[in-house]
């Protein structure tokens, strides 16, 4: 009987399987919809289970070989116990289910499973060490109540700033009036937006926050230099932990190294797997359940 193993990378984005026989040969791959188990469980197990099905059929299994997969989950969401005990009471076909945060799977997978940290910044942000067995984490509550480092706050700083340069408080920048281009130049449109607006909303004003960075906005300069500071809080948070060795993950962290103090860049090193891999690291191994 051949064993294969699964490795869920999930997030409120999208949900990316990889299957491997039980001799480390990839089977398939495949993507699906949202897997933060915050948003519904039932909505999580559906993503995981259609990517797992594409990357099955991709490889030549079926679904009579689920029953020998042991799958490894690295889950949005899975800090909340509540969440996780709902998810893993949840009937499933396969052999067993080991379940844990995306940020660990990523932190297991970047280092391939030694002691080491990773800083995530992308549209939140959130940090974790792992040493030995224990977890230490900084951040990731969240936005708007955490997240600092990430795109939305960053995003919802701009958005403040641009207010306050609409009311003749500080300078106008070419920044500031690409924001506004965006709601038609309409400060109402921007009010009755943040009524709805979501992180992912936010968030979406970072490229053009590093692009204008790199041309001398002075807006621009504001944002990513409070980001940086912010991502090199939660740094300094991990090393005081014992963390010697950090990635940077996400697409804002990824692009803050050069804003970064030099103290802090010596001690980012590049990551050896994504998060996948550390999922398919941790499973069919029960003592990586986070709860």
């Amino acid at each position: 009987m051949t064993l294969y193993y699964v490795g869920i990378d999930g997030g409120g984005t999208s949900c990316r399987a990889r299957i491997r026989d039980n001799n480390g040969t990839l089977i398939g791959e495949a993507k699906s919809g949202s897997a933060n188990i915050l948003l519904g469980v039932e909505v999580a197990m559906a993503s995981l289970t259609s990517a797992i099905t594409d990357a099955a059929t991709k490889g030549g299994l079926a679904l009579s070989d689920f029953s020998n997969m042991h799958v490894g989950l690295a889950l949005a969401g899975a800090e909340q116990k509540s969440a996780w005990i709902d998810f893993m009471k949840l009937e499933h076909p396969f052999a067993s289910m080991t379940l844990n945060t995306d940020a660990y799977g990523a932190c297991i997978g970047a280092h391939n499973g030694s002691d080491g940290a990773i800083m995530i910044g992308g549209t939140g942000s959130c940090g974790i060490y792992l040493q030995g067995k224990t977890q230490h984490v900084v951040g990731g509550r969240e936005f708007p109540i955490s997240d600092q480092g990430g795109g939305a706050v960053m995003g919802l700083r701009l958005i403040q700033q641009v207010l306050l340069a609409e009311d003749g408080i500080r300078e106008k920048t070419a920044l500031s009036l690409h924001v506004m281009n965006h709601f038609n130049n309409d400060i109402d449109e921007i009010v009755s937006w943040s009524k709805t607006a979501i992180p992912k909303d936010y968030g979406q004003f970072s490229p053009v926050i590093f692009q204008l960075a790199n041309e001398g906005d002075e807006l621009a300069i504001e944002m990513l230099k409070q980001t940086a500071a912010d991502i090199e809080m939660f740094i300094l948070a991990l090393h005081r932990k014992g963390a010697q060795k950090v990635c940077l993950m996400g697409s804002i962290a990824e692009r803050i190294l050069d804003w970064l103090s030099p103290p802090v860049q010596q001690w980012i090193v590049q990551p050896q797997f994504d998060a996948i891999e550390g999922a398919l690291m941790f499973a069919g191994k029960p003592e990586h359940n986070l709860y």
